[in-house]
């Protein structure tokens, strides 16, 4: 099942607050092309934001769906590079671009819950979309 660019367009409109929407929006720093060293920092990156999330009943769900997205990612990405064949790694990969998906849902939730929190989020949620 495909998304259609409306739904896209849609999701991009959360996080730019009135803002024109930007041909590319570049992250401050150069990513690493790296795809495990990358993703491995995502996570640990996640990590270090969900810690910024204060717990309670609205949030530790969050916090622990936010976790688990984020950082199967890149597990799921040294699946892939380890797979034996073509399909398993295509299925691989795919497990990665739905768990980055995932993780930019619960981000957004996260927002909802927190909302001082908007322009951290933003920068990971720019990240997983140029993730596998």
């Amino acid at each position: 099942m495909t998304k259609s660019e409306g739904t896209r367009e849609h999701d991009d409109s959360f996080w730019l607050d009135g803002e024109t929407s930007l041909v590319r929006e570049e992250s401050e720093c150069k990513p690493v092309y790296d795809l495990e060293e990358r993703t491995a920092r995502f996570g640990e990156a996640v990590i270090d934001f969900a810690k910024m999330i204060p717990q309670g009943p609205t949030t530790d769900r969050i916090i622990s769906q936010l976790v688990g997205a984020g950082t199967s990612i890149g597990t799921n990405y040294v699946e892939a590079d380890d797979s034996l064949s073509k399909k398993e790694f295509l299925k691989c990969i795919g497990t990665c671009k739905k768990e980055a998906r995932e993780t930019k849902h619960f981000l957004r939730m996260a927002v909802r819950a927190v909302p001082k929190l908007k322009p951290e989020a933003r920068e990971f949620w720019i990240e997983a979309k140029e993730l596998p």
